[in-house]
């Protein structure tokens, strides 16, 4: 004969309840649910796995950005782009007006003018040698201040690029002798002006920063997560910011603990929806994992925690079963779980509370 005990702590409420030790239910009646406030709901399959929201800053990946300085001291006379814009490789962005400049492209041809005249030299002594009228160590000498002067051009060449002129220009001074008073700042790469640091009028000197730029797609992620989320997070798991319908990858775990607060760092490169996004934002992002088999998503609220165990109440025709589950993952207000269970149950997801009262009244006795 089947054991049953009286629920003495609903009674008020349910007229009766009975749990069956032997098949574990608790029994209530289907006009009985109202009155305590019970409701129930079918299991959903989880697809995905969706941790808590995470605290992230956008910031722009290392080799996307540049700052363009001045290559020469010098007058700032005109600004042709701000903050805000998008520019492309190679265009104007500004000018600036360099005594110095002309100071180097002065040495420059000067040191052109000497070389020419020690390789004149050089043809000479080497005429005369074959004629036997001087000796070879004056060759040798005149060749090796030929060679130190064509050393010296080079470099007065290279520090008229260091000052931001471009081959074509050191061209023109080869071939006219046309100095130029200022230089052309341009672009490095396509990207948008992030900030404009310098104006218009400005005095500056040399590797002073006028604009940053940025190539603003892809962007980076920097996430701080609780310790705890080593166990779901994996390199190619998928991130998702919901406000600004951006999506990305995770790249890389950084395996050190800030020491403050115990987290750890986490790197997403985001692919999609950075127009939206801006370098230095604060933004909510989610890790997404892919679901397997026979894995549920229940509110938070179905959720029964009886020890270190957690259970569901899934209904049955005759009341509810305290079923074991584990906990995959918990949400804000969903949990994900996994357990000896078909998809097709209805739990409890209000009133869970009476529910396990009248368990834990049962157990006891």
């Amino acid at each position: 004969m089947k054991k049953t005990t009286s629920l003495f702590l609903l009674l008020p409420l349910l007229g009766y309840a009975v749990l069956s030790h032997a098949e574990s239910t608790i029994a209530i009646k289907p006009q009985q649910l109202q009155t305590l406030g019970i409701t129930v709901a079918p299991l959903t399959a989880s697809s995905q796995i969706k941790s808590n929201m995470l605290p992230g800053e956008i910031v722009v990946p290392i080799g996307q950005e540049r700052v363009v300085s001045a290559p020469q001291s010098g007058l700032i006379d005109t600004l042709y782009v701000a903050a805000g814009q998008s520019v492309k490789r190679g265009q104007a962005i500004a000018h600036i007006s360099s005594a110095e400049l002309v100071a180097l492209q002065r040495d420059y041809l000067r040191g052109k003018t000497q070389q020419q005249l020690s390789k004149n030299m050089l043809d000479r002594d080497r005429e005369l040698f074959k004629d036997g009228i001087i000796a070879e160590r004056r060759v040798l000498t005149t060749e090796s201040g030929q060679k130190e002067l064509s050393f010296e051009v080079q470099q007065r060449r290279q520090a008229l690029k260091m000052a931001g002129m471009g081959d074509d220009s050191i061209a023109r001074l080869d071939k006219r002798g046309e100095m130029s008073s200022g230089l052309t700042l341009t672009a490095p790469i396509d990207g948008t002006v992030l900030e404009q640091m310098a104006s218009t009028g400005q005095r500056v000197d040399m590797s002073t920063p006028i604009y940053r730029i940025a190539r603003l797609k892809p962007l980076w992620l920097e996430i701080h997560a609780p310790l705890d989320i080593l166990n779901f997070a994996k390199e190619g798991m998928l991130v998702s910011i919901p406000n600004y319908q951006a999506t990305g990858k995770i790249t890389t775990i950084i395996r050190s603990v800030n020491r403050n607060d115990q987290t750890i760092h986490l790197r997403a490169e985001i692919s999609s929806g950075t127009e939206k996004l801006s370098p230095g934002q604060i933004v909510e992002a989610e890790l997404v994992g892919k679901g397997i088999a026979n894995q549920f998503s229940v509110p938070k609220s179905a959720l029964i925690r009886n020890g270190t165990n957690s259970y569901i109440f899934v209904q049955t025709p005759q009341g509810f079963i305290p079923t074991p589950v584990t906990v995959v993952s918990e949400q804000t207000s969903q949990g994900i779980i996994t357990g000896k269970l078909t998809g097709n149950e209805k739990v409890a997801v209000t009133g869970t509370a009476a529910i396990k009262a009248a368990w834990n009244s049962a157990t006891t006795e």
